[in-house]
């Protein structure tokens, strides 16, 4: 049987659990050498356009941010040939300006997670570069689209990844805005290490849901949850908006392992090789 193949790759978060705006959708049942993915990979159509598309958390939100298996879902989305992922996913603001219900498109991140594994490359040493953690193209497109809907989106931020599940203390809250962070979530690392280690540009679409907790009003989980549905009906429309008009272009994403592999791979045995083939196959003489 052919392998399905797709150049876009969507990862679903909270409140975007179904490719509903696909047609003629099917499952695939991938295995991976990091394990299996959060959910089946949905193949479906939109425009003239392949899409893969994989629930984050799992059908009915079975995974939290700490136990999702973000290896085995980049590498499921690289074997199907994806070329560009979009990650949606629901933050908290961390600035007045911010409000719920907008949508940032950030070109930052800052890691305080602790438990994850973030690289495939557990046997090799593999230095890539991250100083920009998101495709700088893809983002323009994605922001272009968001705002030809009439969305209030923002370009540019800083995305603080916690490590969850829990939501920050009021003194923690405090000390990000301080810093200068421009929104808080739990799942956008290690994504997008990962995605640039696969050599697969990376956007994220960020949904705001609340101001987090440093606002002296509480945040409810109940308006939270109010908020992530009401988003997912924007992050719909954006998706049909912009992946037909998605071109391909030219970054340095898609080269992220030149002159960053530094273990000489003559002396990796031949299983592991094996296991990372997809990831390092062209550099391999």
């Amino acid at each position: 049987m052919k392998q399905m193949m797709a150049e876009v790759g969507i990862i679903g978060g909270s409140g975007i659990y179904d490719p509903s705006i696909f047609e003629d959708t099917r499952e695939l049942n991938i295995d991976t050498p990091f394990g299996r993915p959060s959910d089946n990979v949905i193949i479906g159509r939109l425009g003239e356009r392949e899409v893969a598309f994989i629930s984050r958390h799992g059908k009915g939100h079975l995974y939290s941010p700490t136990k999702v298996n973000y290896r085995a879902n980049i590498f499921a989305l690289k074997k199907l040939g994806v070329k560009s992922i979009i990650g949606v996913c629901a933050v908290g603001s961390l600035k007045e300006e911010i409000k719920p219900l907008d949508i940032v498109i950030p070109d930052q991140i800052y890691d305080r997670t602790k438990y994850r594994k973030n690289t495939f490359f557990d046997d090799i040493v593999v230095h890539v570069g991250f100083a920009e953690p998101f495709c700088k193209r893809l983002s323009d497109k994605l922001y272009e689209a968001t705002k030809k809907m009439g969305y209030r989106v923002r370009l540019g931020g800083t995305y603080l990844c916690i490590e969850g599940p829990q939501f920050s203390t009021k003194a923690e809250s405090n000390v990000y805005r301080k810093l200068g962070f421009d929104i808080v979530g739990m799942t956008a690392i290690p994504e997008a290490k990962l995605a640039r280690e696969a050599e697969i540009c990376y956007a994220t679409l960020a949904t705001v849901t609340d101001y987090d907790v440093w606002k002296e009003e509480e945040v409810s989980v109940s308006e939270v949850v109010e908020n992530v549905m009401k988003n997912a009906q924007a992050v719909k429309d954006i998706l049909k908006e912009f992946i037909p008009l998605l071109a391909e272009g030219k970054c340095g994403c898609r080269d992220a392992l030149k002159d960053a592999i530094v273990t000489d791979l003559s002396r990796i045995d031949s299983e592991k090789m094996k296991k990372l083939e997809i990831l390092i196959g062209r550099y391999i003489k």
